[in-house]
């Protein structure tokens, strides 16, 4: 049967939320009940997303726009600049549900109880004030990317992660609600990258969508930069796909609040008693060849 999920996504800043959608939509192993988007210019990100199922002929996927403000607003929202160029012209209207995310995932959860899995790229805060209003949610799970553990000969990778840093309080309502967490980090995420070659493969498949998703990553700064996009949240999607792809470790985590130089970060301290997985090694080559594959053969 297919996993019900909903995407919670900070979708057209990094473009590997793009990505992850587009894994999804290219996964028959999932059933995409919506996506709900969080932090910054929601409304901007609620277009983009419903633009992208529209090119994808999945209209039906209901989009809402969510909290644009970190849990206790304590920090400014990061916001790139580049957000919605080569997919929206300034200003352009797409439609999308008038239903607040938080009232949707809350709805959705207690509509489908125990079945319904969260696929959470963005920011906790969605999320987050969701167990504030119903603490026993009845959600099947929440697999996260976010997180980072700096394990040996790890210390390129910063302090925290971005998700985690942005509302550090709303991850810790998520990562202590006792809920099943699966937390894919960035020491993983880092690891898997598509490449001029994996984009040509996206584009050859010749749908308007597969365009869009090439033109989407070609446009992103840092592949520009870099030659290369990191697969962060598609690697979180494809856990749920294929968990041999990944090592994972029960783990409590704590979400550090008030260090004076280390506030979001995550601490992990093994425990096979924890509601929490953390990955700790992944198949970089094997899920970069799936990722491809899947992308370039989506009709």
């Amino acid at each position: 049967m297919p996993i019900d999920i909903i995407l919670d996504t900070d979708i057209a800043t990094d473009v590997d939320a793009s990505l992850a959608l587009a894994l999804v939509l290219a996964s028959p192993e999932f059933r995409l009940r919506g996506v709900t988007c969080a932090y910054g210019d929601t409304d901007l990100r609620a277009r983009y997303a419903a633009k992208l199922l529209a090119l994808a002929g999945r209209g039906d996927v209901p989009v809402m726009a969510g909290t644009q403000q970190p849990l206790l607003s304590r920090r400014p929202v990061y916001w790139e600049g580049h957000e919605g160029s080569a997919l929206l012209a300034p200003g352009e209207a797409v439609d999308y549900s008038r239903e607040p995310a938080v009232d949707f995932l809350i709805r959705m959860a207690n509509t489908h109880p125990g079945a319904l899995h969260v696929l959470a790229i963005a920011p906790l805060t969605n999320i987050a004030l969701a167990l504030l209003r119903q603490p026993r949610l009845p959600l099947a799970g929440i697999t996260l990317m976010g997180g980072v553990l700096r394990g040996p000969g790890r210390l390129d990778l910063p302090i925290a992660e971005h998700n985690i840093v942005c509302d550090p309080e709303a991850a810790h309502v998520v990562l202590s609600s006792g809920l099943p967490v699966r937390m894919i980090p960035l020491d993983l995420t880092t690891q898997v990258r598509v490449t001029p070659a994996g984009v040509a493969d996206i584009r050859a498949g010749g749908t308007p969508f597969q365009h869009a998703i090439a033109a989407q990553i070609e446009a992103y700064p840092r592949y520009q930069q870099q030659g290369y996009a990191n697969l962060h949240d598609p690697l979180a999607a494809a856990s749920l796909i294929d968990p041999s792809l990944l090592t994972m470790q029960r783990a409590r985590v704590a979400v550090e609040l008030a260090g004076a130089h280390t506030t979001g970060a995550t601490l992990a301290q093994t425990d096979e008693s924890a509601s929490t997985e953390v990955g700790v090694a992944v198949d970089g080559p094997r899920f970069e060849r799936f990722f491809t594959g899947r992308l370039a053969a989506a009709r």
